[in-house]
């Protein structure tokens, strides 16, 4: 920015002098413009921007990576058949194809028509147990929607909404759009008393091995689960047993292997080397009957370059870092305490990929829970996280969402259909920040939504 430049904007802004006019917002900070460290993908954006492998990759990992983009993108068919690497489909699933809720490696999205087939947006089911949640004891802990033939398909969903009307203190107002669930062509009897549904979208893939590495040390020293500063922010870590759980919108899977391992098995029905067993339920004996692709079906070679795929698709490049519009947004992103949870950057430690060691990398996370209050809530609990607690979202990749999936929803569940929206959705512990952001003006939260989009 010149000093010219900087001189045209004399508008003083409710939170603060012109700080991107001088102080710590006035330029990108050392690293900022590369999200994913030497790892970034700096060559290709548009729709592809998700795609590329990360920078740096030893021969023996990128080989695996294109390897693993073969079998994330081709289709997996039933068992028996000529295809053996890739039969074992179902009996029931979501999607033949990791690609069919992950797009170009994007992210997922509730259907347009709102009903079934889902695409890349799955259901969570679960009744009510001695211990907390437990999954429906017909019907399983995830509704496929779709089967292979002769397999009765476990029920159709459809979408209905509820519309939430939120006013800005300039008085303009957004409408907001709350889902509601509700299933049937029910394929194995009635749905259990009390039964829960909670929505979940595919989220985008990249950088999933650059948080894998962030030490626990990091993430322990972020968390305050008893809100010890008084700041209002109590960010705590989902531990499974001596683990530190990191994925999942309830971070409820601890590291990438069990990520995809949850995928195969929960979406497209296929055992691996971590899920041995298919998850029909005793009520369901045609999945029972049904063929296998193999003990397991995703043999352990084809798992593994899955994994290092997963592990390994880059971040993509800023574009706009040192613009000033983007940088009154960063400031006023720290301002309205988005940071507090959003935390900006990291330094990775240990990785099974040696290129994603010791990067500084800008996830816009803590990977922490946090409570988000009632307007958010699913009341489904997992592992240590309560029914209103989530883990925060990364945000690096969202100003390419649009171009590599071709939609902009947002959130656990898709509800929201722009950045505006998810910010609007906030409640609990970022109750306070949605209120500043309510606050602001017109330009302002245009600047807001101009930072994000660069990410």
């Amino acid at each position: 920015m010149t000093a010219s430049s900087c001189a045209l904007w004399v508008v003083p802004l409710v939170l603060g002098a012109c700080s991107a006019c001088g102080g710590p917002f006035s330029k990108p900070e050392p690293g900022e413009w590369l999200p994913g460290g030497d790892t970034t993908n700096r060559l290709l954006l548009g729709n592809n921007a998700f795609v590329p492998p990360a920078e740096g990759l030893s021969a023996d990992d990128e080989m695996a990576f294109f390897s693993g983009n073969a079998f994330f993108n081709q289709a997996w068919v039933e068992a028996p058949s000529s295809t053996t690497a890739r039969d074992g489909l179902g009996p029931m699933f979501n999607s033949r194809t990791c690609s069919g809720c992950h797009f170009r490696d994007g992210k997922g999205a509730p259907p347009s028509n709102d009903r079934s087939p889902l695409g890349g947006l799955l259901l969570r089911l679960s009744v009510p147990g001695p211990d907390g949640p437990m999954p429906d004891p017909v019907y399983g802990g995830q509704l496929q929607d779709q089967a292979n033939d002769d397999i009765p398909v476990e029920a159709l969903a459809r979408i209905t909404h509820v519309p939430r009307t939120v006013t800005y203190a300039d008085g303009s107002r957004v409408t907001l759009l709350e889902p509601e669930y509700e299933l049937s062509e029910l394929g194995y009897g009635p749905l259990a008393e009390g039964l829960m549904i909670s929505a979940r979208v595919a989220p985008h893939m990249v950088g999933l091995g650059l948080l894998e590495a962030i030490p626990v040390e990091r993430l322990e020293a972020l968390a305050d689960p008893d809100d010890a500063d008084a700041d209002g922010i109590s960010g705590r870590i989902q531990r499974h047993g001596d683990e530190v759980g990191r994925f999942g919108w309830k971070a409820d899977a601890v590291d990438v292997p069990r990520q995809v391992a949850g995928a195969f098995a929960g979406d497209m029905g296929l055992t691996s080397p971590l899920v041995p067993n298919d998850d029909c339920t005793a009520s369901q004996t045609a999945c029972l009957a049904a063929t296998h692709g193999g003990e397991p079906e995703v043999e352990q070679h084809i798992f593994d370059v899955t994994v290092t795929y997963s592990r390994t698709l880059a971040v993509p490049v800023r574009r706009n870092a040192d613009d000033r519009e983007v940088l009154k947004g960063k400031r006023l992103f720290h301002e309205t305490g988005c940071a507090g949870c959003h935390v900006p950057s990291h330094v990775t430690g240990e990785s099974a990929v040696a290129a994603l060691e010791e990067q500084l990398v800008w996830p816009y996370t803590d990977l922490l829970l946090h409570d988000m209050g009632e307007g958010l809530a699913d009341d489904r609990p997992v592992g240590e996280a309560s029914g209103s607690e989530w883990r925060t979202a990364p945000l690096w990749g969202l100003g390419l969402v649009k171009d590599v999936s071709g939609h902009t929803r947002f959130l656990h569940d898709g509800r929201a259909r722009s950045l505006e929206e998810a910010i609007l959705w906030h409640g609990g512990e970022a109750e306070a920040s949605r209120d500043a952001f309510l606050e602001l003006s017109a330009r302002q939260r245009d600047q807001l939504m101009t930072f994000l989009e660069d990410l």
